[in-house]
């Protein structure tokens, strides 16, 4: 079992930048991909970036160019550098890790409970 605890979120005004964190804790003994997905109101969960383990990132194409995603391996954690932040990247934020563990059970997947991230003047 693999914990992820998000912080980071919170209310910023347009063009404002918010650095959000996911650290991994728990049964931990080889994160492959982690990335970051978010949800507006009235829409599905969508992927915004991802970082393999070793480090190529892909991006969503609505955040490509202000979104910067990194990760430490070493503290099992992944960042979401979010600058020129605009009122649609108004939604709820989720961290991500995939972790391959074993044969028997394949790769599992595992979710933060969500970071807030409101923009608005």
């Amino acid at each position: 079992q693999v914990q992820l605890v998000e912080s980071g979120g919170g209310l910023v005004q347009p063009g404002g930048s918010l650095r959000l964190s996911c650290a991994a804790s728990g049964n931990i003994f080889s994160i492959d991909n982690m990335g970051w997905y978010r949800q507006a109101p009235g829409n599905e969960r969508d992927l915004v970036a991802t970082i393999t383990s070793s480090g190529n990132t892909n991006y969503a194409d609505s955040v490509k160019g202000r979104f910067t995603i990194s990760r430490d391996n070493a503290k099992n954690t992944v960042y979401l550098l979010m600058n020129s932040l605009k009122p649609e990247d108004t939604a709820v934020y989720y961290c991500n890790a995939d972790q391959f563990e074993g044969h028997y059970r394949g790769t599992w997947h595992y979710w933060g409970q969500g970071t807030q991230v409101t923009v608005s003047s």
